[in-house]
């Protein structure tokens, strides 16, 4: 099974974390929003799988490329 990482692509808050660790996904579910600039920014698994971890929690301040969950598949 492979490991793949989430990263934000932007600068910013973590506002929602919709789905938690041992969720099933598909290419495209929202796992986690993000706040910037008063903007809401989806975070997508970019693999079909199992979200095995996520590493941030709400309010949190991430940076950009900071990874903020893995799926495995």
């Amino acid at each position: 099974m492979a490991k793949h990482d989430i990263e934000s692509e932007v600068t910013g808050n973590v506002w929602k974390v919709l789905l938690e660790a041992g969720a099933t996904v598909a290419v495209g579910d929202v796992i986690i929003i993000l706040e910037s600039m008063k903007m809401e920014i989806p975070v997508e698994a970019t693999v079909a799988g199992t979200l095995v971890k996520v590493l941030v929690a709400p309010e949190e301040q991430v940076e950009e490329d900071q990874v903020l969950a893995i799926i495995e598949n």
